[in-house]
């Protein structure tokens, strides 16, 4: 059975893109965010098998959504996406209970290798 997805990034083209490398390989996009706190709203509304997150958005960032989602459930699959240069993020929302971190600008191999390791 195809995988449900849920993509939150404030930028719609960047949602988008993955939408697209996800849908291809026939993963179902379970749903869509634009920054953390409708993240952890669409995560309780369609408990997707894996949350795609964008660090830095407005309103909530991804961090603070990351530990909001597994606080809901401990057993959230969440992976997170960055820019270049946020290692420090990066380490802390791998330290909050992130599954693993995909870099912008993205590639699709790694994407959907990420993916693979946090659902399969």
């Amino acid at each position: 059975m195809a995988k449900n997805i849920l993509i939150c990034d404030d930028a719609a083209f960047m949602r988008m893109m993955i939408k697209d490398i996800l849908t291809k390989n026939g993963y179902n996009v379970a749903g869509e965010a634009e920054n953390g706190a409708k993240a952890v709203e669409k995560y309780q509304e369609t408990k997707p098998d894996l949350v795609l997150m964008d660090i830095t958005m407005p309103e909530m960032d991804g961090i603070q959504a990351l530990k909001k989602i597994k606080q809901l459930d401990p057993n959230a699959s969440v992976v997170m996406c960055s820019a270049m240069g946020q290692q420090a993020m990066v380490i802390e929302s791998i330290q909050s209970g992130a599954k693993d971190f995909i870099v912008k600008p993205f590639q699709p191999d790694r994407v959907l290798e990420a993916v693979k390791k946090a659902v399969d």
